[in-house]
């Protein structure tokens, strides 16, 4: 003789589905909302950066379009603020570029003006000390190897060609 499942058993069954199911949407929504947060700081902080960079240059116009020749002659104290005002250049533009991948504006706007100056003390700094480029990411090393390239730098004069 076979035992027919009370209506609670069955029904109890699909309403214990229906829990998990909403559990597990439940999770996978927390795990969005945790990847959603994480894009919003990242974009933020490399939004700081940028405008801390701006703030910079538009405190140090001497650096934001350098003559480098005049910097280099200038002493220890100056060329070291000059090397800091790159390092943050740089940094800012590389937060950028990660956190806006998809959105090549932020690279253009790096490119702009910005990069171009500096390229002679980037290829002297490069052929005098190698390991300062690789404090950087790979996307920012390949960026400014390439702007070397376009814009003519190259040791041993390091000097910006005509492009």
């Amino acid at each position: 003789m076979t035992q027919q499942a009370a209506w609670w058993q069955k029904y109890g069954t699909l309403a214990q589905m229906a829990q998990a199911t909403v559990a597990l949407l439940g999770f996978v929504a927390i795990l969005l909302q945790i990847n959603e947060i994480r894009t919003s700081n990242r974009a933020s902080s490399a939004r700081s950066a940028f405008l801390g960079y701006t703030d910079l240059a538009f405190q140090n116009p001497k650096f934001a379009q350098p003559d480098y020749e005049a910097i280099k002659a200038a002493g220890r104290e100056e060329r070291s603020q000059y090397e800091s005002f790159v390092s943050y250049f740089l940094y800012a533009c590389e937060e950028t570029f990660a956190a806006f991948a998809e959105k090549r504006e932020w690279q253009a706007s790096c490119d702009y003006d910005d990069l171009k100056p500096h390229l002679p003390f980037l290829c002297e700094k490069n052929q005098a000390q190698p390991a300062y480029l690789a404090t950087y990411g790979a996307d920012t090393q390949q960026w400014v190897k390439t702007s070397l390239k376009t814009a003519s730098v190259a040791p041993p004069d390091c000097k910006l060609g005509k492009t």
